[in-house]
């Protein structure tokens, strides 16, 4: 396995990872660097050894921060983060991305009615629906929206994020976490 294979999650210091989607990864160099900075400890490690000319270590494959990390009540505005929250669904038609049709983001409110560009007036749309609905709103165009649009928080975003697990999951790192499936008895 290629060193850049490797990567540590990184837990909170109350072992919680510091995001869920994305996926909260930290390269081995960065792990590495922050362990002798004494920032992280090693919670899991991987078979895999790397040298120094005087050193010899496992590479870690899980790590917890020593001190916490508050995070932040609000997630930034961004386009990922609103398909995030829509779940990856067009809001008017529900339609999943991934099934051929890409994700637009749309003002409910248009721009030239005086709609912003904000959390609560932002919703994710397929192409179809967007152009259907044009400089118009859902009322005007005759559309249904499935879901009002509001602003998270980034405990929302991480529940809904759990739902979308990595393509590629250590099996190191599953105790921590805790995606919706069945625990092994």
């Amino acid at each position: 396995m290629p060193l850049e294979a490797c990567p540590a999650l990184v837990l909170n210091a109350d072992f919680k990872p510091l995001s869920y989607f994305p996926l909260s990864l930290w390269s081995w160099q960065d792990v590495i660097k922050a362990i002798y900075l004494d920032r992280v400890a090693v919670v899991e490690e991987y078979d895999k050894v790397v040298h120094s000319p005087s050193a010899e270590m496992k590479l870690p494959s899980v790590i917890s921060l020593k001190e916490y990390v508050k995070p932040n009540v609000h997630p930034n505005f961004t386009r990922f983060n609103v398909f995030l929250r829509d779940r990856f669904t067009c809001q008017y038609c529900g339609h999943v991305a991934g099934t051929g049709r890409d994700l637009t983001f749309d003002h409910v409110i248009p721009r030239r009615q005086g709609g912003r560009t904000s959390w609560e007036n932002i919703t994710s749309a397929c192409p179809a629906c967007n152009f259907k609905k044009g400089g118009r709103t859902p009322q005007q165009a005759r559309m249904h929206l499935r879901t009002k649009p509001y602003r998270p928080t980034v405990f929302s975003l991480q529940n809904v994020g759990r739902a979308f697990p990595p393509n590629y999951l250590h099996d190191s790192w599953r105790d921590f976490l805790y995606w919706d499936s069945e625990l092994d008895s």
